[in-house]
């Protein structure tokens, strides 16, 4: 007797409609396909410390676990993650937050979320300075909001001008997410940028600003990243930011992320919070306290040995022609313009049109992946991550020469 084969109940949401998958996710399966096909692939996709978690974090979370501290936790972090919060809050951004004001959760990605589902309302509106992490407006249609996207220039270092962002709000703007340091630009914006920005923010009493710090300390200028809470602490209350131990502390898996803010928008989020992952985990809350407020030596070797990756990186594809990388001054990426190949033919005698064809040319022809530009929502660049050793940097970079040395003139 044979079976029919029975179709799919599943009828997505309006939702997921809007929404795509996350393109590094995309990228990093494809580097994956590719690998387990055999061949090599210098991968520079991935936002992931090439680092080991810090010893004495890895021994909190043991201690933790033999201590038996294994059960749920309250929904806004154990005291001791919240005393650790609190105090690294006060000695880098010289601002005090009481519990009310800090949320925890599953990673930056989920707070902020999270952060969004509480606030906005169908239609409502968020901008989104470009170039920008590929997540932001795919959060914010996933919530039902617009996000608004404001492109940014060279002449302005890549960040949004208070003239572009008095000019972007409207009756139903909710919010304006601020990345700094940013991903993928690396750029950090300095204090008398974030005091002229905050004017405009303390114009608009409604308007709230999602501080993405989860780069903070990865800084190559001469002081820690700036916060705008920190240049403009009478803000504290329009002003959400997140952070986390993600990328400082290369603690990526450990899922652990939080934020400070308004009590009445952190109340919010724990509620929701609540109904969701009811907690993040008991053994992740303790390294991460650890790491809060332990020895900080990993932070300033991480970032010695990622500044000078930064520099191999900038200066090796600088010579390329047709190639000009910005300089990031944080986080560990480097967004590369690559309009000089636009219209250059490969071998097979295919046009490079766009930078997604840039890349990949690169990962067929150069056996090296990056992300396209488009997805961060400026083109024509692409993007490489150097939290991987200098070696593969170092290959990578030949590999892109000899690949865009093979090209025809354009047209």
């Amino acid at each position: 007797m044979s079976v029919a084969a029975s179709t799919s109940a599943f009828r997505p949401a309006a939702r997921l409609q809007r929404i795509k998958p996350s393109p590094s996710t995309l990228a990093a399966q494809r580097v994956r396909e590719l690998k387990a096909s055999g061949r090599s692939i210098l991968d520079l996709t991935v936002g992931e410390p090439d680092f080991d978690t810090p010893q004495h974090v890895k021994d909190a979370a043991v201690a933790a676990i033999a201590a038996g501290e294994t059960k749920y936790t309250p929904v806004n972090g154990t005291p001791a993650l919240r005393q650790a919060i609190r105090e690294h809050a006060l000695r880098t951004l010289g601002v005090e937050y009481p519990d009310a004001e800090i949320t925890v959760g599953g990673g930056g990605k989920q707070v902020i979320f999270l952060a969004l589902m509480a606030s906005v309302d169908e239609g409502d509106e968020v901008i989104v300075p470009a170039p920008y992490w590929v997540s932001y407006p795919d959060m914010v249609r996933a919530n039902g909001g617009v996000p608004v996207i404001v492109e940014t220039t060279a002449d302005a270092g890549y960040k949004i001008t208070p003239d572009a962002l008095r000019a972007a709000i409207t009756p139903r703007t909710r919010w304006l997410i601020l990345n700094t340091p940013g991903n993928p630009t690396g750029v950090v914006y300095t204090e008398a940028e974030l005091a002229a920005l905050a004017e405009v923010v303390a114009e608009n009493p409604g308007l709230l600003v999602m501080s993405d710090e989860i780069y903070s300390e990865i800084s190559y200028t001469s002081a820690r990243a700036a916060s705008l809470v920190q240049v403009a602490p009478h803000l504290k209350n329009q002003v959400l930011v997140v952070n986390g131990v993600s990328k400082s502390y290369a603690m990526t898996g450990w899922r652990l992320g939080y934020a400070l803010g308004d009590p009445a928008l952190v109340a919010a989020i724990n509620t929701l919070q609540s109904q969701t992952s009811s907690c993040p985990s008991s053994i992740s809350q303790a390294a991460a306290a650890a790491a809060l407020s332990g020895p900080q030596d990993f932070v300033a070797e991480t970032v010695a040995e990622y500044r000078r990756r930064r520099d191999v990186a900038v200066a090796r594809l600088a010579a390329i022609d047709g190639l000009s990388p910005l300089t990031p001054d944080g986080a560990f990426y480097v967004y590369v313009d690559c309009s000089g190949l636009i219209g250059r033919r490969t071998a097979a005698g295919a046009v490079l049109a766009d930078d997604q064809d840039v890349t990949l040319h690169l990962l067929e022809d150069a056996g090296v992946a990056v992300i396209q530009g488009s997805a961060y929502g400026q083109s024509p660049f692409f993007r490489i991550s150097i939290a991987t050793d200098l070696g593969t940097i170092e290959a990578a970079a030949d590999a892109i020469a000899d690949a865009v040395a093979r090209l025809g003139e354009a047209d």
